[in-house]
């Protein structure tokens, strides 16, 4: 089938060219890799079919899917056909959700998986550990995770392959991805977004995706919607993508063999085309339109064709395993026996299970191999950052809070420092929803353009062909890409607003359970932490409303492994580049930082700033003066807890100079939890001395209140504890209004102050009255002014 049209001629004429004996290879692979696919959803023993199958020799559990597999094998063995014809360094990306089968079958034919599982060699008893490993207990998953070899992408959920792909082919100019989308897949709305990465790919800098989506009918029990329209509308919406289709359509294996071959040597031949163009300077400037591939198969091709009297192949019934009563059934047992045989494996393995020479004609070798490109691996290739030394960009603080600044542009100044060290190398990447400018991060644009292949208008501003900023309008798409630039070796920021990063909620989920896993495989090296910068966040979004202000992001993280999460909240600007530095360094984490954009106060100079941030939390002692025996905690954690944790403690000592006030204050949330949870725990000694065992903390956290709870749950002095944060009370209203409708302003933290200490309570009565009426009277003013009191907006610490 040529390129966009609905025909069956082959295409070009090259289509005949190929040697009987190539196309013959390619097929033995294709069958061997099929085999090896049944053998894992069925078998935990008799690998080669030596004797009859019995109920015995099969899985208790029938665990897996056959849908995708054969597609997705038939894929692999023509790629590793041109790999082999024209040494493409090649990596291979599936989408389909449970197509592992394939993968830990070719890699076990090409000897990858060996090498990194030498319990698992290329014979016989390795076949059998193959097939009972699989989707068995203590064994491996189904779909396509860390395990196997030549994976980046955790295929337990569907959406983000081509993201994925895309991330890995930036700055990788002689990398070609493949990626497979299944045609469920493709319904998912992070893979619609995905299409439209093709609009910032630089064929000068960058390496080339192809996207092939796998056209196979049938999801679990649906039709697949791209399988169903006509094929002249799914030619345009994909020409509408910008993209170049060829198509290959056919159940025929001989036929469908010649046009795979013939439309991949044709589709490379394009990129290789437009990558030339562009690289010497002779392109047109106009975006090219990359090939990509449709390939129309039967779903479970190749499976039994009717089972119990029902079609099967070609239909949903194949999805997962096509055979179900295997064990209880002697004719299921029978007709999987004929299937498993009708890829006539004595032709494919010899006795002791290895496989034949006409197998292995084609599968690359060393790195070629795509389960041992060391992409795909990413920290086998990563290099450090050059991190220019932060201190050079800090603000200058004579006194605590005597300044203001925006520590996110403080940031900013900094990361084009960073950007520009590592020009050469190419190796950091900076992403985000269209928020760089809002997010105060725009110095970087000094140094960089943001990378952009479509049309640029006049009056449009740091837009280039390539750059080392990434901004699209799709959380999804900008999370994918940074974990495909992350997992093939490179370092990445992901900046959003801190309410919308729960639009990648689930894709921080996967990312954390690869991360998970592969650090308990020796053989994947670790690659640079996934770093977020949550700014915009929920106290200072009183112009846009309710619908902006949400904190919880922080919550769904420390649900994951603590040896994965780290959470940093900077109270100012200097803080805020100390951390940033930290998580640049990082490798195998997911660092949440969460600060402020606004102008705030600077409280530490930068080298206090670097043995804060060191401790993770302290006792601000310029803040404090309880002499070492306080009468009550005044604990902070973000920077606008911490103004308002210091406003209250500057009206303690102006009202109640005698009572002792001690101020901590926490930069790395994991340090509240006990070492015994978290390895940046703190032990509960040094919890206890910092927080004591018997007197009022008062809590303000940026979060919801409970978090803090939970993490401190075990202390001693728990039950002193008092939390104020986000209560989901929010409007469009004034900075200072949202801290009042949520019970976190200075007035009623020194209210609590005053209810929880003992003896306060009576002798008290007229300041807590003031503190009720200054709280009163704001909202009065607000209301009237449009703004904050000139008490609040423009107060100072002065101690």
């Amino acid at each position: 089938m040529t390129s966009g049209t609905r025909t069956t001629a082959e295409p070009a004429a090259v289509a005949r060219t190929f040697a009987k004996e190539e196309l013959r290879c390619v097929d033995a692979l294709w069958r061997a890799a099929n085999y090896l696919s049944v053998g894992q959803l069925y078998l935990m023993d008799n690998p080669l079919l030596t004797e009859p199958l019995s109920a015995r020799q099969i899985k208790p559990r029938l665990l897996g899917h056959w849908g995708t597999t054969p597609g997705l094998n038939l894929v692999y063995a023509h790629l590793n056909r041109l790999i082999v014809a024209h040494d493409v360094n090649m990596m291979y990306v599936i989408g389909p959700g449970h197509g592992g089968p394939a993968l830990f079958a070719n890699t076990w034919l090409e000897g990858s998986y060996s090498e990194n599982y030498p319990e698992v060699p290329r014979d016989a008893e390795g076949m059998r550990t193959l097939f009972r490993q699989f989707s068995f207990p203590g064994g491996v998953p189904s779909h396509v995770a860390p395990q196997v070899p030549g994976s980046i992408h955790e295929g337990g959920e569907l959406g983000y392959s081509l993201a994925h792909a895309y991330g890995a082919a930036f700055d990788n100019p002689d990398l070609v991805v493949a990626c497979v989308v299944g045609d469920g897949e493709a319904e998912t709305g992070p893979l619609a977004t995905s299409w439209h990465a093709n609009k910032f790919l630089d064929p000068v800098g960058d390496g080339a995706v192809l996207p092939i989506l796998h056209l196979n009918g049938y999801k679990i029990a649906n039709p697949a919607v791209l399988a169903r329209i006509p094929r002249e509308e799914l030619d345009a919406l994909l020409r509408g993508y910008g993209y170049a289709p060829h198509y290959v359509v056919g159940d025929d294996p001989p036929t469908v063999h010649r046009r795979m071959a013939a439309t991949l040597e044709e589709i490379l031949a394009e990129i290789r085309r437009i990558q030339h163009a562009a690289r010497t300077g002779r392109a047109d400037g106009v975006r090219p339109r990359w090939p990509m591939l449709v390939l129309d198969t039967p779903k479970g091709w190749t499976g039994p064709h009717t089972v119990d009297g029902v079609p099967v192949e070609g239909t949903w019934r194949a999805h997962q395993v096509p055979l179900a009563r295997v064990r209880e059934d002697p004719e299921h047992l029978r007709l999987l026996g004929e299937w498993m045989r009708s890829y006539r494996p004595e032709e494919l393995f010899d006795p002791a299970g290895r496989p034949r020479p006409e197998v292995l004609a084609l599968v690359p070798e060393g790195d070629r191999r795509m389960g041992a490109n060391p992409h795909a691996n990413g920290g086998l290739l990563v290099r450090d950052l050059r991190l220019p030394d932060f201190r050079g960009h800090a603000v200058v603080v004579d006194k605590p809070g005597c300044c203001l600044s925006e520590p996110t542009r403080t940031l900013g100044r900094w990361l084009a420092a960073v950007i520009e060290s590592n020009a050469d190398n190419r190796d950091f990447r900076l992403f985000g929803p269209d928020e760089t400018a809002s997010n105060r991060l725009d110095p970087v644009y000094r140094v960089t353009d943001k990378q952009w292949q479509g049309e640029i208008h006049a009056v449009d501003e740091h837009l280039g062909r390539s750059g080392r900023v990434v901004e699209v309008l799709s959380e999804h798409l900008c999370q994918g890409l940074l974990e495909g630039y992350l997992l093939t070796g490179r370092h990445g920021l992901f900046d959003c607003y801190e309410a919308f990063i729960h639009v990648v909620d689930s894709m921080f989920n996967q990312h954390a359970k690869w991360l998970e896993t592969a650090r308990r495989l020796g053989w994947r090296r670790p690659v640079p932490s996934l770093n977020y910068l949550l700014t915009s966040h929920v106290w200072r979004q009183d112009h846009n409303g309710f619908s902006h202000q949400d904190p919880g992001f922080v919550d769904l993280v420390m649900n994951k492994k603590p040896e994965v999460i780290r959470v940093y909240l900077p109270p100012d600007a200097n803080t805020l580049l100390s951390v940033a530095d930290h998580c640049l360094r990082s490798r195998d984490y997911v660092n949440v930082i969460v600060a402020g954009k606004n102008h705030g106060p600077d409280w530490l100079g930068i080298e206090d700033a670097v043995l804060h941030c060191t401790r993770g939390l302290g006792i601000w002692e310029w803040a404090s003066n309880d002499d070492g025996h306080p009468d009550v905690v005044l604990a902070c954690a973000g920077d606008a807890p911490t103004l308002e944790v210091l406003a209250a403690a500057s009206l303690l000592r102006e009202h109640l100079p005698e009572l002792k006030v001690r101020v901590v204050n926490v930069v790395d949330l994991m340090r509240l939890q006990p070492d015994t949870a978290h390895p940046h725990g703190l032990a509960d000694r040094e919890f206890d001395a910092i927080f004591t065992t018997d007197r009022p903390i008062i809590f303000a956290y940026h979060g919801y209140p409970w978090t803090v709870h939970r993490l401190t749950y075990r202390r001693t002095n728990h039950g002193n504890l008092h939390v104020r944060g986000y209560t989901e009370e929010g409007t469009t209203t004034t900075p200072f209004d949202m801290l009042v409708r949520n019970d976190m302003d200075r007035f009623r933290l020194v209210i609590d102050v005053l209810d929880r200490v003992p003896g306060l309570g009576a002798r008290t009565a007229r300041l807590r009255q003031r503190m009720r009426d200054r709280r009163i009277r704001h909202g009065q003013w607000v209301r009237r002014h449009g703004e904050d009191p000139p008490e609040v907006r423009d107060w100072c610490w002065r101690w």
